[in-house]
């Protein structure tokens, strides 16, 4: 047992342990506690996209959040339509950080990363030796194709799911307001009341008419890629 701890909290893998630590102590907490799914912090994706093509984060920038659940396909990163994604963004679109939950793909590539690493390190008794480093600094490339394997599976389930993991909420046919103006290809934010639960979620204008913050509007379909939802005005 000793020398497990040694190997495992080691100069080489005592910073994936605590890190690997850390996450347990995450999802443990949010299981418990009930927390969101996701750590609720904004982080600007800054995809510029033309005003024609329909996709969800047309119009302006999407949150950690939206990004970290919205699944974006291998046909629309070439689509020439649109302009180049900034290389950080295809690696994060192709090791499956976007498209699933990001809290959950990036927990899966510490845990395989630290997995490899200390059991290099352990069969090569490298785990307290400047060779320690250099496995784990390669083992960081290994870890993301094992992790986009593991989690290409995970993509139809969640899929099907909200980021709160329940059933996805029928939001057509209901009243709504704007959190933002919207008119033409501006997008923005509305809140929804479900079940006593306030909802936000991203509509545009089904018309192109401008609609004013704090108008009521009604939400008449959902986009072709499920990202954002088509309104109207509401007059009671």
């Amino acid at each position: 047992m000793t020398e497990l701890t040694n190997i495992l909290f080691s100069e080489v893998n005592i910073v994936l342990s605590i890190l690997l630590i850390i996450l347990i102590l995450y999802w443990i907490v949010t299981m418990i506690g009930g927390l969101d799914f996701e750590p609720d912090f904004d982080f600007d994706i800054d995809v510029d996209i033309d005003a024609d093509v329909d996709s969800g984060i047309e119009g302006g920038n999407m949150d950690f959040e939206d990004i970290s659940n919205t699944e974006i396909n291998q046909e629309d990163i070439v689509d020439k339509r649109r302009k180049p994604l900034k290389w950080w963004q295809i690696f994060l679109i192709y090791f499956n950080f976007v498209g699933l939950p990001f809290m959950f793909t990036f927990t899966f590539w510490i845990f395989v990363w630290w997995f490899i690493t200390a059991i290099t390190t352990a069969l090569t008794y490298t785990y307290d030796h400047f060779l320690g480093f250099a496995i784990m600094i390669i083992a960081f490339f290994p870890a993301l194709i094992v992790t986009k394997v593991l989690t290409n599976p995970f993509k139809s389930f969640f899929k099907n799911l909200n980021k709160d993991g329940d059933a996805p909420i029928d939001y057509l046919g209901r009243k709504a307001t704007l959190l933002s103006s919207i008119s033409e290809e501006k997008m923005g934010n509305a809140e929804v009341k479900v079940n006593g639960d306030s909802m936000s979620i991203y509509v545009k204008s089904l018309t192109g008419e401008p609609l004013p913050y704090g108008a009521s509007i009604l939400i008449i379909k959902r986009s072709a890629d499920h990202n954002y939802y088509l309104v109207q005005s509401y007059n009671e």
